[in-house]
């Protein structure tokens, strides 16, 4: 059995991965094209056309991934994200890029044909780990032609401010420890500062385990790939930031927006994943769950999977009494979604009262191709695909799959946990599930047919 984590990166497939970093001046310059594209329908075909092509170029001058492409078929996807019409916060610059959290309609998922062979190496070139970085595409040519565009359907998020407004009025609120299990977390990004869970009873530094748990100088969290205290190891660990970031990140420091709030969620980093690939082994998982379930932890993130499972690792979830979210996984080699149900993937297949399943929902409220299915396996969507969130070294990125979806329920069980005290774990399952939002896209994909809907979840029971 070997556990690494789905993919956590904007288009995923056997060819290679792509990263596009967040840039304010190209994509403040993309959002007005993209605007001026959807807010007209007298425009020519070829205007409209040119409009998306620049979009693209103004997007993608900012790429510093692996950008997928086959020579065989001469395909390249890409995409443009514009920031939507209202911030979620006036001192969050990055919160307007979150469609996730507010989808204003203005984003689109590109994907252009290319004549490869006639590309100057200026365009595409190989970097030293074998890799294809994409530099500035030129404006539409002939060996250029846009072959789809997917636009984002406004409203497709998880209908976070009337949460967030159900929340400010909760006067009575429990402080929360969700265990992130994953590679590890860069917990001096400057959004995770008052978000990282610390251990009050290690005394920092000074080689002790001052508390007994058997781990010296555990303060943050423990570090089970390399079995160490540094719970962040490097740019390897990005998957793991990523995720932190959606559940918790701190609010009004200018940078993105968290779901949960952070004066009462921490989160505890537990690293079991590691390396370029994010592997890990089932024994260092098993030990993060129970390190997660001794120090407190309430709620766990899981945005990995295994096509196998040992009855050590089945028991460990079920008999921890915590709450594990996990992803439903990426597809097959191809990056085509499956029905679990029909091929069990864990955990994600696990038939246990205290695990969510969480699909990966396009913005145009439509499963991502890639996303895992399966009604008696897959309990709910969210969005997972271009979602914008911290990186290591003070980074922001767009990274994509059910990895991202995860986080999004996560951060939601948290919100309803610490504002809703009469509701036990199990509790805050049900009421994720019977509050999501009933979508045709999703009926027989997910069990509870809809996707996550924050603000449903936070009034269900008080009508």
């Amino acid at each position: 059995m070997e556990v690494r984590y789905g993919s956590g990166t904007i288009i995923c497939n056997k060819i290679g991965k792509i990263f596009i970093k967040f840039s304010k001046s190209y994509a403040i310059l993309c959002v007005i094209l993209l605007q001026w594209y959807n807010e007209t329908s007298k425009r020519s075909i070829v205007m409209k056309k040119l409009i998306t092509a620049t979009a693209l170029f103004l997007a993608l001058a900012t790429a510093s991934g692996a950008v997928p492409y086959n020579a065989a078929d001469n395909a390249f996807s890409a995409y443009a994200v514009g920031p939507g019409l209202n911030n979620l916060s006036i001192k969050d610059d990055k919160a307007s890029y979150q469609w996730a959290l507010k989808n204003d309609g203005q984003a689109q998922k590109i994907v252009q044909e290319l004549d490869i062979d006639s590309l100057d190496p200026a365009y595409v070139h190989r970097n030293k780990r074998g890799k294809v970085d994409a530099i500035a595409l030129p404006p539409l040519e002939p060996a250029n032609i846009l072959t789809s565009a997917i636009d984002a359907v406004p409203g497709i998020d998880i209908n976070i401010q009337p949460a967030w407004e159900a929340y400010s009025q909760t006067e009575t609120k429990r402080p929360l420890t969700v265990a992130v299990i994953d590679t590890g977390v860069d917990i001096s990004h400057p959004d995770l500062q008052g978000s990282i869970w610390v251990n009050e009873d290690e005394i920092p530094g000074d080689g002790i385990d001052n508390d007994g748990n058997g781990f010296v100088d555990d303060v943050n969290g423990w570090n089970f790939y390399s079995n160490t205290n540094q719970v962040y190891e490097g740019p390897e660990d990005v998957h793991g930031t990523h995720a932190a970031g959606t559940i918790a990140a701190s609010k009004d420091n200018g940078g993105i927006v968290g779901i949960a709030d952070n004066n009462y969620v921490k989160i505890m980093p537990v690293k079991a994943l590691g390396g370029e690939e994010g592997k890990g082994s089932p024994d260092n998982v098993i030990a993060a769950i129970k390190y997660a379930k001794a120090n407190g932890a309430q709620i766990c993130n899981l945005s990995f999977g295994s096509q196998n499972c040992t009855e050590e690792f089945k028991a460990a979830i079920r008999d921890s009494g915590m709450l594990f979210i996990v992803a439903a996984g990426n597809g097959d080699d191809n990056a085509i979604g499956y029905n679990i149900d029909a091929s069990p993937i864990y955990p994600a297949s696990l038939p246990f009262d205290n695990v969510i399943t969480v699909a990966n929902l396009m913005f145009d409220g439509k499963l991502d191709e890639s996303s895992n299915f399966g009604a008696g396996s897959v309990d709910i969507a969210a969005p997972g695909t271009f979602i914008l969130g911290i990186t290591p070294d003070n980074g922001y990125a767009f990274m994509s799959g059910t990895s991202m979806a995860a986080p999004m329920v996560t951060g939601t069980a948290a919100m309803l946990y610490t504002s809703r005290p009469e509701l036990s774990l199990t509790d805050i399952k049900n009421v994720i599930l019977a509050s999501a939002r009933k979508m045709d896209s999703l009926n027989g994909k997910v069990l509870s047919g809809g996707m996550l809907d924050a603000n449903g979840a936070m009034q269900w029971g008080r009508q």
